[in-house]
């Protein structure tokens, strides 16, 4: 090869490099910004292919998507001066990439670092208004909600959004978790009695309107059961009455066979009787001396 070969070599090289050096693609999953002797220029690059003057245009790349991080073990103080080993997260996601650099240099620990400790500043305020048994049955979405409210307003500052905070885990020392099971307990035991207490006047009240209401279901039945009676009784009067004014004789014979029906023949019953008398009327003359 001549040296006019190498040189059209050498420019076609040449070429390739500046027209690589002058593309970049952007992804739908980054944010891409671009800077001129470390300013930025430009930053608002849709997906895609992209030009850039070499030497003297750099592209920076960032992560558009929903980033974790975990801070585990990380001790707090309570109102009490208890030392509590909280292990949470938070979730962020750049939503100012131009913000984002100039806060950060674009630097994703750096950015990490500082959320982190914002995070931490808003969870120490937390804790040091409450007690150890506060921090253990509060409301873990309210305290999430307040945080992320307070610490929301300064992570706005990196050009960052928090997207979420979770306490996952709250250790506390052996003596100190022993005292706060045992007023959990205590507490727990004295609602148990209270509630037992509502249950047992609730229920006396409930057996006493139902013994007043079977008092008075009685009484009104032995009341109707009495008008009843009497009627009946009353009735059986007239029966009686219009039977013996028919047959007179008929109705003194079926009295007297009623009479013999529940006095004689009734186990060990003995009846001392004269034998003329009128009960056996019927027995020495079936006509019951209707001829006398």
């Amino acid at each position: 090869m001549g040296a006019k070969g190498t040189s059209l070599l050498l420019i076609a090289v040449a070429a390739v490099v500046l027209l690589s050096m002058s593309v970049f693609i952007v992804d739908e999953r980054e944010y891409a910004i671009k800077l001129r002797f470390g300013e930025i220029v430009r930053m608002d690059f849709e997906p895609g292919l992209h030009f850039k003057t070499p030497f003297v245009n750099t592209v920076r790349k960032f992560d558009n998507r929903v980033l974790t991080r975990n801070n585990p073990n990380e001790p707090f103080l309570t109102a009490e001066k208890k030392n509590l080993r909280v292990d949470f997260y938070v979730k962020w996601r750049i939503v100012d990439v131009g913000q984002y650099f100039r806060a950060t240099g674009g630097d994703e620990r750096l950015a990490t670092s500082r959320l982190l400790e914002i995070m931490k500043d808003g969870l120490r305020a937390q804790f040091a208004r409450q007690t150890v048994q506060e921090v253990v049955t509060a409301d873990r979405a309210q305290v999430v909600d307040e945080l992320m409210d307070t610490a929301g307003v300064t992570a706005r500052e990196l050009g960052i959004e928090i997207v979420d905070v979770r306490v996952k885990t709250l250790d506390l020392p052996p003596d100190v978790s022993e005292s706060v099971f045992n007023r959990m307990r205590q507490e727990r035991a004295r609602v148990a009695a209270q509630l037992r207490a509502e249950g047992g006047e609730t229920a006396e009240r409930i057996r006493s309107d139902a013994d007043r209401q079977r008092t008075i279901i009685i009484a009104e039945a032995q009341r109707d059961a009495q008008r009843i009676r009497g009627a009946g009784d009353a009735r059986a009067a007239e029966v009686y009455a219009q039977a013996f004014e028919q047959d007179r004789d008929f109705y003194e014979f079926w009295r007297s066979m009623q009479a013999f029906r529940t006095s004689i023949g009734q186990g060990n019953d003995m009846l001392v009787i004269e034998p003329d008398g009128e009960f056996f009327r019927f027995l020495k003359d079936p006509t019951g001396g209707a001829g006398r």
